[in-house]
């Protein structure tokens, strides 16, 4: 069966290219698996047959003929035990990729996510002076961690993997001016965006939004 993989059929310029089917996308394009891309709109997430698939209405869902799974990490943790791309053979390579996933989607990307939700939804509101600076705060001591550990390796377990993929989609969502006092996360995340099947997967996912463009 097709590998199916819901995502947006158009969404507004600030979220495009940030959609977190993007993740999915990347991995399937990394280990070679073709998909369909189920497209959706703001009725179709109401509806109870797509809230059978995904019960909050969110994007991505994924279904292969023998799992259906919903939410960006667990779909690509998943994908990880189909491609040695996305991680080692070995039980504890394996053990090791799902412990930067996690670390990617609780211990870095709440603090970065508080950051996009102060400065796209709430900015110029009162209270952001104050709370910004503390929130930087803690997203610089978490990016100030990460670099302590990827030192002069070229990526988190010495070589790409689904850690990396999830790592470098949380990244992408650091403003420029905050990863860039971190250099050598800043170059890791050029180096991972760069990978072909990245490229690919973004393109796959603007088409869309392209085609399917409100009326000027």
């Amino acid at each position: 069966m097709t590998i199916r993989l819901s995502a947006f059929r158009w969404v507004p310029s600030f979220a495009q290219g940030h959609v977190r089917d993007l993740r999915v996308r990347w991995a399937l394009e990394e280990a070679g698996l073709p998909y369909e891309a189920a497209l959706i709109g703001p009725a179709d997430q109401a509806s109870d047959s797509y809230r059978a698939w995904q019960p909050f209405g969110q994007v991505p869902a994924f279904r292969d003929g023998e799992v259906e799974l919903f939410e960006s990490g667990a779909i690509v943790l998943y994908l990880s035990r189909q491609s040695e791309t996305l991680a080692p053979a070995d039980e504890a390579g394996r053990a090791r990729v799902a412990t930067w996933i996690l670390a990617a989607l609780n211990s870095i990307e709440p603090q970065v996510g508080q950051l996009a939700l102060t400065d796209i939804f709430h900015k110029g509101e009162a209270w952001t002076v104050e709370r910004r600076p503390q929130i930087v705060a803690m997203v610089e001591k978490r990016l100030q961690q990460l670099e302590a550990w990827l030192g002069d390796k070229t990526y988190l377990e010495g070589r790409f993997t689904a850690g990396d993929l999830l790592m470098a989609s949380v990244l992408r969502d650091v403003p420029d001016d905050i990863l860039a006092r971190f250099p050598r996360l800043e170059a890791y995340r050029a180096r991972c965006i760069a990978r072909p099947a990245f490229q690919r997967a973004l393109e796959a996912q603007m088409k869309p939004f392209r085609e399917n463009a409100p009326a000027a």
